[in-house]
């Protein structure tokens, strides 16, 4: 198994600009006139503003200059200095529900006469789970603050701090984004990108039921600055096209998105191969996909059109038309959709139908999808590969179906789903077999017998080394500088370290660039210097009174787990004897060797 890898620029902070305006004294002008005193009355000349009045002003600008940068450097209190705000363990249903996914894969893991792997230390877990639902590695802050709950109930606890944390939101937020609208900047003056992920992250945090979010972005109407659902559409328009967005696109992406469904190929031509299956009721025999299942779908899109910028998207007459294969000439193609048609009104061709369709309780492909993705989120892999490309009459995995049933039977909550995947024994399981046995094989990770391990995608990379190199969480009460920096970090490391795409999850072999840059570029370098503000390891080599402490606190930082007694012999030696500014590079080699290392660079 590989990584993956880039060039880039170390990261600039910008500085902190302020302009101290000083106020003047200004005199009046006194010049002659050749009005009389009786037909112009002069005015009292005006007086100079006090000296005292100068020195208020410049005390009152200096105080603001320092408030300010106090306000950008200094952390606000967060929730994790309150421990006991946040559950503690998972209730009764959602254990029992975990249970039954457990068993299933229990079941398939011995028909393949395969040993499964035992629980995971409780910090492993942690970390994964870290990785997912906030994009990077715990902090030794939050790392510590664990360690004072009981060690049955962390894994439970540390799932629902984040679930009442803004972060996990936002990393949805871009994952779903990523799913929906592709990862290019689109047209520069009517999509907005980052309000689009802001309005995601806003229905996710308010936990918002899924059905609905969807409703929203198919039936999105109005200015795609005050409606940011409708950047959904607008991504998709290109300049000269009459205002529309383009239907196929926005087609395919709600096939694959919304139903977890490849229906693209349809768009030119028959499915020759049968590798596209629809059936109009469960039980029925499947029939192959044709151009019109595609194009029909894309109808419902057609009328959709932005006549006036000022308003915004609207719902206007039109018509879809298009040259089917081996036809001579277009033909007017109605709205429909490719199965389960008695879920959708007859009489209606809007895109409210088609809303309603998509998240009908009995439409499956719409739960499936879902399911696909937040499980692809949690443990780096899709429980169906590829992520969008669910067959609909299966054959499916273990789990699938449970959690697709208990998706809409909960009215498509996000936040119970995620409880429930993390509940299950398979989120909880060691990516290694027990002492004794031999090590994993593919087969083990396809059964899920054992946690699979991935390579970090790269903006998780990133985000994770930023976050080891600072003792404290990088979060929403994080200083402005810190939160700038992460934001920055991440978004110029991963183009120089190369972005995977809509395809992210995807494994990539790591390319020998990417590896150097890993290895000599700035962006670890900067991090691990000697700095006494912001970097860990100068840091840690200040703080800690012995060597032991120094090595326990990085490797905490960096991997989220104790040092091996090996390791800290071997580390021990190099920091032996050293003080001052040569412990700090002694410790900032350490963390070089830390981020570097395979354990750091995948989940696992």
């Amino acid at each position: 198994m590989q990584t993956s890898s880039n060039h880039t620029e170390p990261f600039k902070r910008p500085p902190v600009i302020a302009e101290v305006v000083s106020a003047t004294d200004i005199m009046p002008a006194i010049t002659a006139t050749s009005v009389t005193a009786s037909s112009q009355p002069t005015t009292p000349p005006t007086r100079p503003v006090g000296r005292w009045k100068k020195r208020l002003l410049l005390l009152g600008v200096g105080v603001s200059i320092v408030g300010l940068i106090l306000w950008a450097t200094t952390d606000r209190p967060m929730l994790l200095r309150q421990p006991d705000e946040v559950a503690r363990k998972f209730d009764s249903e959602i254990l029992e529900l975990a249970a039954q996914i457990d068993r299933q894969f229990d079941v398939r893991a011995q028909e393949s006469d395969l040993q499964t792997a035992p629980d995971a230390p409780w910090n492993v877990v942690a970390r994964r789970l870290s990785l997912a639902m906030v994009g990077n590695s715990m902090s030794l802050e939050e790392y510590r603050a664990l360690e004072r709950i009981e060690e049955a109930d962390r894994v439970a606890w540390w799932t629902e701090y984040l679930l009442s944390e803004r972060r996990w939101a936002d990393q949805f937020a871009e994952r779903w984004a990523r799913a929906t609208v592709g990862t290019s900047d689109g047209p520069f003056l009517i999509f907005r990108r980052r309000k689009y992920q802001q309005w995601l992250a806003d229905q996710f945090q308010a936990n918002i039921p899924y059905d609905q979010i969807v409703r929203k972005l198919i039936t999105a109407e109005g200015s795609w600055t005050d409606a940011p659902e409708v950047n959904f559409y607008t991504v998709t328009m290109v300049e000269g096209g009459n205002g529309k967005p383009d239907p196929i696109v926005l087609a395919g992406r709600t096939s694959r998105a919304f139903l977890g469904m490849r229906i693209d190929c349809l768009q030119c031509h028959q499915d020759y191969l049968g590798n596209v299956k629809f059936s109009d009721r469960e039980g029925d025999e499947p029939r192959s996909g044709e151009q019109a299942d595609f194009h029909e779908l894309a109808a419902y899109f057609a009328r959709v059109r932005m006549e006036n910028p000022f308003r915004g998207l609207r719902n206007t007459d039109g018509e879809y038309r298009y040259r089917f294969l081996n036809a001579n000439d277009e033909t007017i193609v109605s709205p429909d959709v490719p199965f389960e048609q008695d879920l959708c009104p007859t009489n209606r061709h809007d895109r409210e139908s088609l809303a309603n369709w998509i998240t009908h309780p009995e439409n499956r492909p719409f739960a499936r999808a879902t399911v696909n993705r937040v499980w692809a989120i949690l443990f780096g892999r899709p429980l169906v590969r590829p992520i969008d490309d669910i067959p609909l009459n299966g054959p499916f995995p273990p789990g699938l179906e449970i959690l697709a049933d208990d998706f809409a039977k909960h009215g498509y909550d996000l936040h119970r789903l995620i409880r429930v995947i993390v509940a299950t024994r398979v989120f909880q399981r060691d990516s290694r077999l027990g002492s004794g046995s031999d090590e994993p094989t593919l087969e083990h990770e396809e059964v899920w017998a054992v946690f699979p391990m991935t390579q970090l995608r790269p903006e998780q990379m990133a985000a994770s080394i930023l976050q080891a190199c600072r003792l404290k969480a990088i979060d929403a009460s994080s200083s402005i500088i810190s939160q700038l920096e992460m934001f920055g970090g991440v978004r110029d490391f991963t183009q120089a370290y190369g972005d995977r795409g809509e395809d992210e999850f995807e494994e990539e072999a790591v390319t020998i660039p990417q590896r150097l840059l890993m290895m000599n570029g700035g962006f670890i370098s900067e991090r691990i210097k000697n700095d006494p503000v912001l970097n860990a390891p100068t840091r840690i080599a200040g703080l800690t009174a012995s060597d032991a402490s120094a090595i326990e606190s990085a490797y905490l930082a960096a991997l989220n787990r104790m040092p091996e007694p090996e390791e800290r012999e071997l580390f021990g030696a190099r920091l032996r004897g050293k003080v001052g500014p040569a412990r700090s590079e002694a410790l900032g080699s350490m963390y070089w060797v830390l981020l570097n290392s395979t354990e750091f660079q995948w989940n696992h």
